[in-house]
This record gives structure tokens, sequence and C-alpha cells, in this order.
């Protein structure tokens, strides 16, 4: 993952870094620490209002006041690099907080009407430790926390099923600590290597997320059509023990030829993937049931399939159907209802320990 790292110079910046994803932060402060330079990390914990940036978002710096990320999209970057660089020399972690009500706010730029609470802190050897685990666990697709005291005591990490939950501030046995959770990063397998694909490829990867498209026939998977997109030549069946369809992994089959979309549609609803879509008129989709309940897919895993594919703005090109399905897989990702639908408590919940003792 690359990353894009600016110098901050004192009395103003000189551009905000754009990254892929927290992890190409954690691993740029990494890379820093291991050439021996200082380095601080600063972290979202706490958000009100309309915040420019979610909780758990990373801003990390180096001695020579390079930096990377963005914990408020620009607005109160310069003064957390400078207490960044304050907590490199005196390695004392602080709370800074922001928002339209402060004077400091309104200087730097705050003044999109919310509030935030940073953490920031220095990466000693025992942190680069944990961040490192974190970066190890990002990488083999398992789901994470570390679990920060603010008041005193060592961080921990916390595996995949030791946690539930996002990320956000815990207080536990009187003590406030910071949950900070970390989920794979999420990827979109695209079956078809047709006109909607070409358009939805590269949208998906400026939404940040990992596109593969799988195609056996090399004749529409081919490396002019899709440039700088991942393509695999298998067939569905052959290709997706590979790759992996997980809770992060989001699926569209495009191809219309049911040879390639029927096997594609079984292995995803035997999986347990946030989005599973197909392209196709109602007509189509009917047929297409009909051939999966043949091939014995139950009625509860067909009710997963989104189909007719995408949200319905009433979109003819293949760009605007492709703008159709990036839309549904990102609602879906955020499980939050359409603004036109009744307000509803949304499904994401407070951070909580699930060891008992903890809570």
């Amino acid at each position: 993952m690359a990353s894009s790292c600016w110098r901050f110079e004192g009395s103003g910046l000189s551009g905000i870094a754009s990254v892929k994803d927290e992890a190409a932060i954690l691993l740029q402060a990494l890379t820093w620490k291991r050439a021996g330079r200082g380095v601080a990390l600063a972290t979202v914990i706490e958000t009100f209002g309309s915040a420019p940036r979610p909780v758990g978002s990373h801003l990390a710096t180096e001695e020579g006041g390079l930096f990377c990320g963005s914990v408020s999209a620009g607005c109160v970057e310069g003064e957390l690099l400078t207490a960044a660089l304050e907590a490199i020399c005196d390695a004392a972690p602080r709370v800074l907080e922001f928002g339209v009500a402060d004077e400091t706010a309104w200087r730097v730029g705050l003044s999109c009407g919310g509030r935030i609470a940073v953490l920031v802190e220095k990466i000693d050897d025992a942190r680069a430790a944990l961040l490192s685990d974190v970066l190890a666990e990002s990488s083999a697709r398992r789901a994470c926390a570390l679990v920060t005291p603010l008041d005193c005591g060592e961080a921990t990490l916390l595996r995949d099923g030791d946690f539930d939950g996002a990320s956000g501030l815990v207080v536990r046995s009187d003590e406030r600590v910071f949950v900070n959770v970390y989920r794979p990063a999420p990827r979109l397998v695209i079956v078809g290597a047709v006109h909607v694909a070409q358009a939805l490829a590269p949208m998906a990867q400026a939404a940040g997320l990992d596109v593969t498209v799988v195609d056996p026939r090399s004749v529409y998977a081919a490396e002019e059509r899709f440039p700088q997109t991942r393509l695999d030549l298998r067939w569905p069946d052959e290709a997706f023990p590979q790759i992996g369809l997980d809770p992060y992994t989001a699926l569209v089959v495009l191809t219309h030829d049911p040879k390639i979309d029927d096997i594609a549609l079984r292995l995803a609803l035997a999986s347990n993937c946030f989005y599973i879509g197909a392209l196709g008129s109602r007509a189509t989709h009917a047929r297409r049931i009909e051939r999966l309940m043949a091939d014995g897919v139950t009625s509860e895993a067909l009710a997963r399939l989104r189909a007719p594919i995408g949200l319905d703005i009433g979109a003819i090109s293949p760009a605007e159907i492709a703008v159709s399905i990036l839309a549904e897989i990102i609602l879906a990702r955020g499980r939050k209802p359409l603004r036109t639908e009744p307000r509803t408590p949304l499904e994401a919940r407070a951070p909580s320990l699930c060891d008992p003792e903890a809570q």
C-alpha cells in the first residue's frame, strides 16, 4: 500500500496526505520507527456532531516534520502536528479537543459544526510491537482491536472474537479506555469483465475497495480493457477458494451467462460476504432463482441476493449502472438507512469488551 507524505513547516501545512486506508498509515509510521526516527501517532477517539473524520482515523508524524494521514480532513492538522512533535520529545501522551466554540479551533479552521477529541502519543517499542501485530492481523484478513487506557496502564490487543462493536471510548471499572477496532480492507470481486465492470472497477478502487475481476473469457478479461485492475482468468469455483470470500467482501455477477454467474452465486451465497448482487432484469432474475433452487440453494440464502442489482436511480448507461452498484455496496457496508427511509436505530453498537472481567 502506497502512501503520500507531506512536510510540516511549523507555520502551516504544505499539503494533506492521501492514503488508501489506516493500515497504510500504520505501516508508514512503523517504517519511520524502524529507520530510527522519533514517531508520534494521532488518533480520533471521540466525535460529536458533524465531525470531518470518523473515530479511529490516524495521522502519523515523524521527528523531521513528515506526516501522513488525516484526523480532520485538514481542519486542525497544524495544531496536532505541533502537539505530535512535542509528544515525540517528552513521550507524554495527551488528548486534545477541538470544536467550534473553541477559539483555537476557529483559528485552525474546524468550522464544520462538530467537535473531535484526539489522542496523541509517541510510538515507543511496545506500541510499535502492537501496531505490527495489528498489521499482521489485517494482512491475514482478521479483525482485531487495540485497547488503550487513557489514564494509565499498558495497551493490549484483542483478537477477532474477543471484542464486539465499533471503535470508541469504553468505561470499565472506573477506567477510561479507547477501543480501536481494525477490520480488513473492504474487497470487491466482480464476476464478468463486461462494460459495467470496466466502469465499476476504477470507481470502486477510488472508493477504497480492493478489486478483483474474475472471468475465464480472456477476450473480455484483458489488461487493455482493465488497466491497473487485478484480473483472474479462472472459473469462479477455481478462483474463489484462493481469493477467499469473507465478511469484508462484496461480490457482483455481471456476465449474463448462467454457466459463469450461477457457479459464482452458489459459492457466494454459501459464504458470509456482506454483499451479493446480480445484474439482470426481473424476468432474468426469476429464471435465475429457479435454477439456483433446483441446484439446492435455499430460500433463506437467496434472500441475501440483491437483484436487480444497484440502487434504483434510473441508471441506463454502464457508468450509471456502476454508480448504482457501488452506492448499494457502500450502503450495505455502512448498514445505514437511506434518508428517504424511516429513521430507525442503526445496527452499529457502542464498543464493548467481551471479557466479563473487563466489563
